[in-house]
C-alpha cells in the first residue's frame, strides 16, 4: 500500500481539501461519519492510500487541516464531513496572517508549524510505504501561502525522499481577493520552485470559465469551483487507488513530467466536461475525451496552451476502454499537432489506464499538461509585483515582521529566471546546438 498524507491549508486549501474528501468518500463508499456503505469489494481494496481504518470499522482520512484563525475549522467542523476527520488533526492559531505572507512564514505561522509536524510526522510513521504528501494551499492570502510554504520547507527536510505534490490556487487576471495578492503570490512562487516535486496549478478565472462556456451556470458558486478542482485531485491518484491496466503512481508522474527541477509547474485539466441539457446528446469515447483533454477551454490554470509547446504530458484514463484505442488517439494528437510538442523529447505523452470510473461516468480523463504557456502566469504575476515593488507599496507590512527587502528582489528574480527558462526551452530545437544551450542555462541557473 503506498499511502499519501494530505495536508490542507489556509481558507482556500481547506475550502478545497473538504470538497476533495467528498469525492473521494464517494469513489470509495465512505459516508460522512467514515462508516463503509458501498457495495463493490474494489472500493476497499486500497482505502488505506488515503484512510486509517480505526476501531469499529470507521475510516478515517489521513488528513491534517490547519489554519491561522479559528473560523474556517469551526465552519469544517459544524459542516456535514465534520465528524470525518479526528479530532487531533484540527490545528490552528487565533490571530489569522491578514494577507500577510511574512507573517505566514516568519511569525504566526512559524509559532503554529511544530505542532503541526508532530501531527504530519504521527501520520507519516504509522504508514506502512508512504510515497509522499499532497498539500492543497493558494498563493494570493497570508496562511496558504507563507505558512504553506514554510511547512513545504519542514516536510522536505524530513522526508527528503519522498514525492512533494502542491495543489495551488494562483491569482487569477480579472478575479482578485487581495491588494497584497502579487507580493505574497512571488514569494510563495520561489519557495515552491525549490520545495514541491510537482505543482498543480489552478485559478479561479479558468474554473469561472469552465462553469460559464462550457458547464453552463448561471451563479457559479466556490463550491462548484472547488468540485472541480477536487475532480483533478482525485483523478491525479487514481491508479493508486483502483486497479488498472496501466498504472501510474505520483514517482512515476513525476519522472515523466519534469524534465528539469525548477520546470515542474503543471495546468490541469478534466474531460468530459459538458452542461447538464448537453449530454445526453453526447456519446462518450476515447477520442472525444482526448479531444477534450487538449482543448484549451478546458485548461484550468489562466494561461493559453496555444500560444506555447507541450515540454510533456500525462493522460490518466478512467473506465473500461481499448488501451490500444487510447495509444491511437493521442499518437493522432501528437502527429496531427505535432508543433504543439517540443521535438527534442520524444514521446513526450505519460498514459495511465485506471478501470473503475468516477460515480455517474461510464469514462473520464484527467488532464497534466507542462506547457510552456505556463510563464503567462508566472509573467502577469511577476509584472503586478514589480509595479507596487518599484513604489515600496505595502512593503512595510512585510518588513514588519522581520522580512528583509532583499528577499522581495530575490523572489522577483527567481521568478523572472522561471519565464525566461520555460520561454528557452520554448524555442529550443531539437538540433544539439539548441539543446545545450538550454540545458546549460538550466545547469547556471541551478547552481
Amino acid at each position: 500500500m503506498r499511502e499519501i498524507v494530505h495536508i490542507q491549508i489556509g481558507q482556500c486549501g481547506n475550502q478545497i481539501g473538504s470538497k476533495f474528501w467528498e469525492v473521494i468518500g464517494e469513489e470509495h463508499g465512505i459516508d460522512p461519519v467514515g462508516s463503509y456503505v458501498g457495495d463493490c469489494a474494489l472500493q476497499l481494496e486500497r482505502i488505506g492510500v488515503y484512510y486509517n481504518e480505526a476501531h469499529g470499522r470507521k475510516f478515517v482520512p489521513r488528513a491534517v487541516l490547519v489554519d491561522l484563525e479559528p473560523g474556517t475549522m469551526d465552519s469544517i467542523r459544524s459542516s456535514r464531513l465534520g465528524a470525518l476527520f479526528q479530532p487531533d488533526s484540527f490545528i490552528h492559531g487565533n490571530s489569522g496572517a491578514g494577507n500577510n505572507w511574512a507573517k505566514g512564514h516568519y511569525t504566526e505561522g512559524a509559532e503554529l508549524v511544530d505542532a503541526v509536524l508532530d501531527v504530519v510526522r504521527k501520520e507519516a510513521e504509522a504508514c506502512d510505504c508512504l510515497q509522499g504528501f499532497q498539500l492543497a494551499h493558494s498563493l494570493g492570502g497570508g496562511t496558504g501561502s507563507g505558512m504553506g510554504t514554510l511547512l513545504l520547507n519542514k516536510v522536505r527536510e524530513e522526508f527528503p525522499d519522498r514525492i512533494l505534490n502542491a495543489f495551488s490556487v494562483m491569482p487569477s487576471p480579472k478575479v482578485s481577493d487581495a491588494v497584497v495578492e502579487p507580493y505574497n503570490a512571488v514569494l510563495a512562487a520561489h519557495q515552491l520552485l525549490r520545495a514541491a516535486d510537482a505543482c498543480f496549478c489552478i485559478d479561479n478565472e479558468a474554473l469561472y470559465d469552465i462553469c460559464f462556456r462550457t458547464l453552463r451556470l448561471a451563479a457559479p458558486t466556490y463550491g462548484d469551483l472547488n468540485h472541480l478542482v477536487s475532480l483533478t485531485m482525485s483523478g491525479v491518484t487514481t491508479s493508486l487507488r483502483f486497479p488498472g491496466q496501466l498504472n501510474a503512481d505520483l514517482r512515476k508522474l513525476a519522472v515523466n513530467m519534469v524534465p528539469f527541477p525548477r520546470l515542474h509547474f503543471f495546468t490541469p485539466g478534466f474531460a468530459p466536461l459538458a452542461s447538464r441539457g448537453s449530454q445526453q446528446y453526447r456519446a462518450l469515447s476515447v477520442a472525444e475525451l482526448t479531444q477534450q483533454m487538449f482543448d484549451a477551454r478546458n485548461a484550468m490554470a489562466a494561461c493559453d496552451p496555444r500560444r506555447g509547446r507541450y515540454l510533456t504530458a500525462a493522460c490518466i484514463f478512467r473506465g473500461r476502454m481499448s488501451t490500444e484505442e487510447v495509444d491511437k488517439q493521442l499518437l493522432a494528437v501528437q502527429t496531427r499537432s505535432s508543433s504543439r510538442f517540443v521535438d527534442w523529447i520524444p514521446n513526450n505523452v505519460k498514459v495511465a489506464v485506471c478501470d473503475i470510473p468516477p460515480p455517474g461516468m461510464s469514462m473520464a480523463a484527467t488532464f497534466l499538461g507542462n506547457n510552456t504557456a505556463i510563464q503567462e502566469l508566472f509573467r502577469r504575476m511577476s509584472e503586478q509585483f514589480a509595479a507596487m515593488f518599484r513604489r515600496k507599496a505595502f512593503v512595510h507590512w512585510y518588513t514588519g515582521e522581520g522580512m528583509d527587502e532583499h528577499e522581495f528582489v530575490e523572489a522577483e528574480a527567481d521568478v523572472q529566471d522561471l519565464v525566461s527558462e520555460y520561454q528557452q526551452f520554448e524555442d529550443a530545437r531539437a538540433g544539439l546546438g539548441a539543446q545545450e544551450g538550454a540545458g546549460a542555462a538550466v545547469e547556471n541557473r541551478e547552481r
